[in-house]
């Protein structure tokens, strides 16, 4: 780790990879640099209103919250609805039409 300047939180350097942590799997580049990602912030809440989740989302991503492993998913059946459209209802229409006044 060359980079010894440190991030804050756990003692983590700043522009630290998860693959110097963690063994790693096929995983695209977003996860490897947890920098380049920002938390989502957000307004303050009344304490009341406030949940695990938001205090969780309102911090930005470290090596230890990126996941190490990544299988994505095949396009297949996308592809096949950009090619063809979007299913369209061609069925008589029965309801009497509704008044816009």
């Amino acid at each position: 780790m060359a980079n010894q300047s440190q991030a804050g939180t756990g003692g983590v350097p700043a522009n630290a990879k998860t693959s110097e942590f963690y063994k790693t799997e096929n995983i695209p580049n977003r996860f490897e640099n947890p920098e380049w990602f920002q938390g989502y912030g957000g307004k303050p809440q009344h304490a009341m209103y406030r949940t695990s989740s938001s205090d969780y989302g309102a911090k930005a991503p470290s090596v230890h919250t990126m996941p190490t492993t990544f299988h994505a998913r095949s396009q297949k059946f996308s592809l096949h609805l950009g090619t063809c459209g979007m299913y369209r209802n061609h069925s008589l229409n029965t309801a009497p039409d509704q008044s816009r006044v």
